[in-house]
């Protein structure tokens, strides 16, 4: 890989770790640069609009990470009632353990951002609806009709992502576990 490759990666690693951290707003570039360890010239090489264009890439490579821990953890259950309880335990275990959201939610960038950038409120949105289709189509093989699948997806989807910010405000792994316990009585199957 070339070093300008690696530039790039390491701006966008970093942003996306202090985004999750801190907050969009309270990270600045300047922050950034010196974290990324890269000169500041090749952060406008890189990214020529800014602050809101690195977000946008760090965010899109945040929901992909997201989006495959997900895909990853459903695929090792068949059953989706257990393979969801799963995935949501596995999520509790990292909070319990770290203390962190990293690779679990871009909600802190999505409710600070959307209503100051269009840009990154559609690729939070995009992610969001990418995250949902993951649970919508476990559903769907399990025999659940599309339309009641996609009312779970939001609902489950929804529910993690408050357990997520319980956990981190609690410290502690168990809003999402109590979460968890509740997956059996929605998905009647």
């Amino acid at each position: 890989m070339s070093n300008k490759a690696n530039t790039k990666e390491k701006f966008i690693e970093t942003a996306s770790r202090l985004f999750e951290a801190k907050g969009y707003n309270a990270t600045g570039l300047n922050e950034i640069l010196n974290e990324s360890g890269a000169p500041k010239g090749s952060l406008y090489y890189h990214f020529p609009k800014g602050k809101e264009e690195l977000a946008l890439e760090s965010v899109n490579l945040a929901g992909q990470k997201i989006r495959n821990n997900i895909i990853n953890n459903l695929s090792t259950i068949k059953n989706p009632v257990e393979a969801i309880m799963n995935n949501i335990e596995e999520m509790a275990v990292i909070i319990d353990k770290e203390q962190r959201t990293r690779d679990l939610s871009i909600s802190l960038i999505a409710l600070e951002t959307y209503m100051s950038s269009e840009v990154l409120r559609k690729a939070c949105e995009d992610i969001f609806y990418s995250i949902e289709e993951v649970y919508v189509k476990k559903l769907i093989e399990f025999g659940i009709n599309r339309e009641r699948a996609e009312e779970l997806g939001i609902v489950i989807f929804a529910m993690v992502e408050g357990g997520i910010t319980l956990s981190l405000t609690k410290k502690n792994g168990d809003s999402l576990r109590s979460i968890a316990r509740q997956i059996p009585l929605l998905i009647k199957i």
